[in-house]
């Protein structure tokens, strides 16, 4: 028996739907709009009062809570509002006018951080782009290679967001360390679906967000730094909250705080923070590996049925490298899936990918069952149709 559907009831959001897109945007739970519509009574009561009594602590309290639930120290995670601004920060810390100055990537990353890293290192150093051939793992003795006496940093995705294959981070961390590199773990598909423990990884920095698996919503993203790295690492991208004395409104140098603040900016998006605390405290009680096992009893089933009806998945057919998300790639996936969000199935299509589909510990067996069945009767009917040519928006 699934144990994990007794909190179901916290989403009545997935009463008139089947909710499969958590790769995107989780579920948001019932409790979230009580935490948002206590920011807006905060403010409509306090006032500016509302910075003193909490506000002001709010990135360093969520942090604490991600903290938890991915293995790292208290005081080592901040909040950010979007993974690009984290890497963003980062790369601010780092020296590329030596002799190591290469960052090395791999082709299936989330574009985003391509744009940003091609953009950065036209004058910061080089960039070394691993292809992925098969469009669904890392090469790993590939990239292995290409981490070298010259490379200083390696973003990598924990889970490739096309495929939903989960990277070996450690070999990759470990040979990292050996060159002599650091390395950005982008744990936005992972954390909140597979279990995660940076500490144990020995990551320097994690990155992420609240918005997909962690039910969390959008704008609350994380910034976690080994507390030793911490230290001696001094952002270029920085503000007056990284201050050791903010308040004292000094337009000196920057005196920097030690700790997570070290990694922030200007003032924390506070609304986001409050709209993330609800899905933090599910995936808190449950917890990783509960929530692991039944992922990979999920994907396996919807896998299985798309193998009875010959279509092809992009995802890995190994439970212990397939994270929360199954990729159906047929003819025409683009309007299948526009037509399976008009019925209220909620998935999404992305290029070289396919249909996802992205189960979460809220579903049920026949919601799984159901959406195989419903984009066959799609195909039978040439329902369709109606999409081809049509402008993608965005999802």
């Amino acid at each position: 028996m699934n144990d994990l559907l007794k909190y179901r009831s916290l989403f009545s959001s997935l009463a008139n739907c089947h909710y499969l897109i958590s790769n995107s945007l989780g579920a948001m739970p019932d409790k979230a709009r009580d935490y948002i519509n206590e920011y807006a009574d905060r403010w409509a009561s306090r006032g500016v009062r509302a910075w003193e009594e909490g506000w002001w602590m709010m990135a360093r309290e969520t942090g604490d809570r991600l903290a938890s639930i991915m293995g790292a120290p208290p005081d080592s995670v901040t909040m950010v509002p979007n993974v690009t601004t984290a890497e963003a920060i980062i790369l601010s810390a780092m020296d590329f006018s030596g002799r190591r100055n290469k960052v090395v990537m791999v082709d299936m990353e989330f574009p985003s951080l391509l744009y940003l890293y091609r953009e950065w290192l036209k004058d910061h150093g080089k960039l070394e782009i691993v292809e992925c051939p098969d469009g669904v793992t890392v090469p790993t003795e590939r990239l292995l290679e290409a981490i070298d006496e010259t490379t200083l940093l390696v973003p990598i995705s924990h889970v490739l967001f096309r495929s939903s294959y989960i990277v070996e981070a450690k070999a990759i961390i470990e040979k990292a360390h050996r060159a002599g590199a650091m390395v950005i773990l982008d744990m936005y598909q992972s954390l909140g679906t597979i279990t995660v423990d940076v500490t144990a990884l020995g990551v320097d920095f994690a990155v992420g967000g609240c918005i997909k698996w962690l039910c969390g919503g959008p704008g609350a993203c994380y910034l976690y730094s080994r507390p030793d790295i911490s230290k001696k690492t001094n952002p270029r991208f920085t503000g007056w909250l990284a201050h050791t004395r903010p308040f004292d409104f000094d337009t000196g140098s920057i005196d920097r705080i030690e700790g997570a603040y070290r990694f922030l900016s200007g003032t924390p998006a506070v609304p986001a923070l409050y709209a993330c605390r609800a899905g933090l405290e599910i995936i808190s009680e449950i917890g990783a590996e509960r929530i692991r096992e039944r992922s990979k009893t999920m994907t396996g089933r919807l896998i299985t049925g798309a193998a009875d009806r010959g279509w092809k998945t992009t995802t890995p057919s190994d439970p212990e490298h397939r994270a929360g998300t199954v990729a159906i790639d047929i003819d025409n996936g683009n309007a299948i899936a526009s037509e399976l969000n008009a019925r209220n199935y909620l998935v999404d299509y992305r290029p070289k990918s396919g249909i996802r589909i992205s189960p979460h510990f809220y579903n049920t067996d026949s919601e799984l069952d159901d959406i195989l069945d419903e984009i066959s009767i799609i195909i039978d009917n040439k329902s369709y149709e109606k999409h081809l040519g049509a402008k993608k928006t965005v999802t």
